[in-house]
């Protein structure tokens, strides 16, 4: 679909300029006019490196997925066919990213395709959850309660990850700033300090003679140091993503000191989720395992689910494979074989969402806590270190006077 730069008036008579995305130039036209704009002039900019530039720095959040999961779902509650919701979304969005999918979407729709196939050609906006749920929403005609479910869903790992994410900033503040004071000292204050030290011929302790040979490797080859840090990064990234590297990174997370138990609660969220959700939109428990399978970012788990799968097929319960697993909490399997015999399986997933939304929660809350310790001994021995290597040699020197 097109994209437009458009200059017009309001009813005040003050210019207007901005970029909108279009079904056609007489949709934008129209579009526009129900915005009281006058004297309109359009321009098709689809193609410029502006726009290019513009949709690259504006990319679709999950933010902008939940409201547009919410307000599809309340149009179509409505009885708003599909194609003119998505047309009043587009005028309804203010990412320009957005409306351009939106509008693509529309065109898609209203040539015949289905909804969910035309989110599928879009894998990297719309997960395999999201494509299926609303693929069985339009099997059943519940598409606004799923899209509903979708929209809720959405918020609730987007909340999840932004306190994730704002409690690991006070850690990686402090630790980044000392990485930095430590740099800077051993490559411009030491060596100032530690050249007096040496000259002095006095025999230098085991701890000054480590610093002054860091330092001096340090303003020698800091450029080499940094290339070499840069390039290990590279190559663990790239292993990381070979089978065997995922297998032993997902296994690490998992049996990390303190970030463990959070990574571990993390997945069992992710994995309650989405099922619940699947059961919830009309899908079968062997297609919402399937699905989940691929939802669940973390190989160990992928696994766990997998088998879990194999043994539904076989005629067993869901929560067969999960009660043998060290990686999966007691409760969870023993909740999951309740929800089975009761046929209340996806409202019991979602007590084990609460349950462990509320423990990562506290965990997160009390994560400075926790590491603040850590940190304070790490300064502790660097404090330690510059004390027994530059402070006592000196103090030795003087006392010698």
């Amino acid at each position: 679909m097109p994209i437009y730069r458009y200059k017009a008036k309001n009813k005040k008579g003050r210019k207007k300029v901005g970029q909108i995305a279009g079904m056609g130039e007489s949709d934008t036209l129209a579009r526009l006019r129900r915005q009281e704009l006058s004297d309109i002039e359009l321009k098709d900019i689809s193609n410029s490196f502006e726009i290019k530039l513009l949709l690259f720095i504006n990319p679709i959040k999950s933010k902008d997925l939940a409201i547009f999961a919410r307000q599809f779902s309340i149009m179509i509650s409505a009885n708003v066919t599909v194609v003119e919701a998505l047309v009043i979304l587009i005028e309804q969005t203010q990412n320009v990213s957005l409306q351009k999918m939106i509008a693509d979407i529309a065109y898609e729709v209203d040539s015949g395709e289905f909804l969910s196939d035309s989110l599928a050609k879009r894998p990297k906006v719309f997960s395999t959850l999201f494509i299926n749920i609303v693929k069985s929403g339009e099997t059943s005609g519940r598409l606004d309660e799923v899209l509903n479910y979708l929209a809720d869903e959405i918020e609730k790992n987007h909340d999840m990850r932004a306190k994730i994410k704002g409690a690991m900033i006070y850690p990686v503040f402090i630790l980044s700033g000392l990485v930095i004071v430590g740099i800077v000292l051993m490559v411009y204050v030491l060596p100032n300090l530690t050249a007096v030290i040496a000259e002095s011929g006095t025999t230098l302790p085991l701890a000054t003679r480590i610093v002054i040979f860091t330092s001096n490797f340090l303003q020698a080859y800091i450029v080499f140091v940094l290339l070499g840090v840069l390039a290990l990064f590279i190559m663990l990234k790239r292993y990381i993503k070979t089978k065997i590297g995922k297998f032993q990174f997902d296994n690490f997370k998992l049996n990390v000191p303190v970030f463990g138990r959070l990574f571990k609660y993390i997945y069992i969220i992710q994995f309650s989720r989405a099922l619940s959700t699947l059961i919830k939109g009309g899908v079968n428990i062997t297609k919402g395992l399937e699905i989940t399978v691929k939802v669940v970012n973390n190989v160990v788990y992928q696994q766990i689910i997998f088998d879990t799968l194999k043994a539904v097929n076989d005629g067993k319960p869901v929560s067969s494979v999960m009660q043998n697993r060290k990686e999966i909490p007691k409760m969870v399997p023993h909740m999951m074989s309740v929800g089975e015999r009761t046929g209340k399986l996806d409202s019991v997933l979602d007590k084990i969402v609460d349950f462990y939304s509320r423990e990562v929660t506290n965990m997160l809350n009390n994560l400075s806590a926790i590491i603040e310790p850590f940190i304070m001994v790490i300064m502790g021995v660097g404090v330690g270190i510059m004390v027994a290597a530059v402070l006592m040699p000196m103090y030795n020197l003087a006392s010698q006077f």
